[in-house]
């Protein structure tokens, strides 16, 4: 059965996207040169603003300054663009919400759990470094807690982790059998680009197989959240301390560690999706177990974010089996589209539907 009718999803609509955005834009090729003033920052290396940034050859009009700072690895960074803070809890993949609540000011002290704890009851275990217990649903040997912060899965517990202004807090319980990491999720958009990680943004890099219509788009989305982008070339690497957004087909995107990790299936990737065929030719949907749900043909799109080894930031990936399953998933990267999902696919009638698939729908 096509899964364009099985399942239940939310429609994006269209939006068009001028060619004209591109004209002034060309790659840009660094090299990714470690900075003497490196720090570490809630478990990730944070890069210090130096001298000798590499300069862009062509950027948007007005950017390239900016883009400079960018590539240096502070220009798009600082302070988050939110100081208020939130914590959200679901069950089953973000499926289920099962409360969420927010604070615009906090004690300078407090720690993850301690937010977390100030509007739910909550269990822990090992000296308080595993919750155990949120609003009395607990944990099991398959399904457990996991933490976001900021759509990136946290590095330490919760009580270990310092609360920063602007930081989104995600739990989830959820089933662990198929993978106990999946070390990033798309469900908190625009995070991580608007707060970034320790209550540092980070810069973000676009790397686009074209400079079409989707990158327009993917553009103009982080635009709207107030993110500004570095553009590169594919295949020249956004830097260790980057987020990256990679947008093209499955088929351009070979060779692309990222992409590479989706073929190798959810245990690996911890994305509940895998492109079949040669170059890719449909998307197989997984329920939570790793069973392939149903195989969707035609333009099909996906939204997920993966880990590199080496980068210490996620890398975002905005992809499908044509150009136009590309262009269905750069117009679904919306906090609509995309919130308490894991992962998306977008089906050929542009209905988005979240990842892994729920098998009782």
């Amino acid at each position: 059965m096509s899964a364009q009718n099985r399942f239940p999803g939310r429609a994006v609509d269209a939006q068009t996207v001028q060619l004209s955005d591109f004209q002034d834009i060309s790659i840009v090729h660094h090299a990714d040169k470690p900075s003497p003033h490196s720090s570490r920052v809630s478990g990730r290396s944070r890069r210090g603003c130096g001298a000798g940034a590499p300069q862009p050859r062509a950027w948007l009009p007005g950017l390239a300054a900016l883009a400079a700072l960018a590539l240096a690895g502070c220009g798009f960074g600082g302070r988050p663009l939110s100081q208020t803070v939130a914590v959200r809890v679901t069950t089953g993949f973000g499926s289920t919400v099962v409360g969420d609540d927010s604070l615009s000011r906090f004690p300078a002290a407090w720690s993850v759990l301690a937010l977390t704890r100030h509007f739910f009851a909550v269990q822990t275990a090992s000296g308080g470094r595993s919750v155990t217990s949120i609003k009395r649903i607990a944990g099991q040997s398959t399904r457990q807690w996991s933490l976001y912060i900021n759509g990136i899965a946290a590095a330490k517990g919760a009580g270990a982790t310092r609360l920063y202004p602007g930081d989104q807090v995600w739990w989830d319980l959820h089933d662990r059998r198929v993978t106990a990491n999946v070390p990033a999720v798309v469900g908190a958009f625009p995070e991580p680009f608007t707060s970034g990680s320790g209550g540092q943004r980070i810069p973000t890099a676009l790397i686009c197989a074209n400079q079409d219509e989707a990158c327009a788009a993917v553009t103009r989305s982080l635009d709207r959240a107030g993110v500004k982008v570095a553009f590169q070339g594919l295949g020249t690497g956004s830097g260790a301390e980057s987020l990256s957004v990679v947008v093209g087909t499955y088929r351009q995107l070979r060779g692309v560690i990222a992409t590479e990790l989706l073929s190798a299936g959810p245990s690996q990737s911890g994305v509940y999706a895998t492109f079949v065929g040669s170059s890719g030719q449909a998307l197989e949907l997984e329920d939570p177990t790793g069973n392939v749900v149903d195989t969707v043909h035609g333009s099909v799109g996906l939204i997920a974010a993966v880990e590199e080894s080496g980068i210490n930031e996620p890398v975002w990936l905005v992809t499908g089996n044509d150009r136009a399953g590309v262009a269905a998933a750069a117009q679904a990267l919306t906090p609509a589209a995309l919130a308490d999902h894991f992962a998306v696919a977008v089906l050929p009638d542009h209905r988005v539907i979240g990842l892994p698939l729920d098998p009782n729908r």
